[in-house]
């Protein structure tokens, strides 16, 4: 997911119903377009590699975070050295916060996906665009009619996903509430973060997110009682195959094109994401869902669908 994450910033760009009479909308930038389409292709990785890494959920979240930090911590340093120290509070706290919702985001999703099928909490958890709407909603923007049949489409589709998962185990209905969970932290993760960009560059804000997620969740490990080594060679370079994969690639170009491609944009092509993990890990890991949850999932993707029309209109 998530991440997405979830795994971001210009003013959020969730639809609203009034504008300058005669105002057309701008053509969005398409080597953005290009990053965002290689984000979501990153991101689709990180349900089946999580699935496949013989280590606990929590603990290949809090390495991939790490991991990130080093590799983008030099540069950082090197190039952005006088940004880092002159970034104001409130950005440095924005900043902060954005990186303990991804935390929660991460320690939600990543055990979701132990418990219940790949396909099942990558859908549920792409529902991050609906709960953005709601959150901006709360905030007093208003949204126009087919954003909340959208929202309505997809909230049944998620209704009859957990009742199908229900139907196989309560351990799968638990992880469908846990990427929920995850979908609701992730939206925060990105409203946050669009905000920050306004005035830190991606490489700044990503460096202060990143290590906060790898703070907190080191945090959660050790109150878990997670063991943060001790499993063999081959996991360790699934972790890193992760990070690459869907922490460098898919959560930083995602924080990278959302300040002119706007939060709704970013977030509501991570739809994509569903049926890229399910499709690589039904080839890869053999994890076919149950016919009953196909219409569940497309009743989602749907839903979504019509919530990024109405954002493009």
């Amino acid at each position: 997911m998530p991440a997405v994450p979830p795994e971001t910033a210009a003013a959020p760009a969730v639809p609203v119903t009034a504008g300058p009479a005669g105002a057309r909308s701008q053509p969005l930038p398409r080597f953005d377009l290009l990053l965002l389409a290689v984000s979501v292709a990153g991101i689709s990785l990180s349900a089946p590699l999580i699935s496949a890494t013989a280590a606990p959920a929590l603990a290949i979240a809090f390495w991939r975070n790490v991991l990130s930090v080093g590799v983008l911590g030099p540069y950082a340093l090197l190039r952005h050295r006088a940004e880092l120290r002159g970034i104001s509070r409130r950005a440095l706290l924005l900043a902060v916060a954005a990186g303990a919702l991804l935390a929660v985001h991460f320690a939600l999703w990543m055990p979701s996906l132990r418990m219940t099928s790949v396909a099942s909490a990558t859908a549920l958890v792409t529902t991050t665009p609906l709960w953005t709407i709601l959150l901006m909603r709360l905030l007093g923007v208003r949204a126009p009619r087919m954003v909340w049949l959208g929202m309505a489409v997809a909230f049944a589709g998620v209704l009859v996903l957990t009742g199908v998962d229900l139907s196989l185990s309560p351990r799968a209905l638990a992880g469908d509430a846990l990427a929920l969970g995850a979908g609701l932290a992730a939206a925060g993760y990105v409203l946050l973060g669009a905000e920050v960009r306004r005035t830190v560059s991606t490489t700044a804000y990503t460096l202060v997110c990143y290590a906060t997620t790898a703070v907190v969740l080191l945090a959660v490990c050790l109150a878990a009682g997670t063991p943060l080594s001790g499993w063999p060679a081959g996991a360790w370079w699934q972790i890193v195959l992760l990070m690459v994969t869907a922490q460098l690639l898919g959560h930083s170009l995602s924080n990278r094109v959302v300040r002119t491609l706007g939060p709704s944009v970013t977030s509501t092509a991570v739809l994509l994401e569903t049926p890229g993990a399910a499709l690589i890990a039904a080839l890869w890991l053999g994890q076919w869902p149950p016919v009953a949850a196909y219409p569940a999932v497309v009743l989602i993707l749907l839903g979504l669908v019509l919530v990024a029309r109405a954002g493009r209109r």
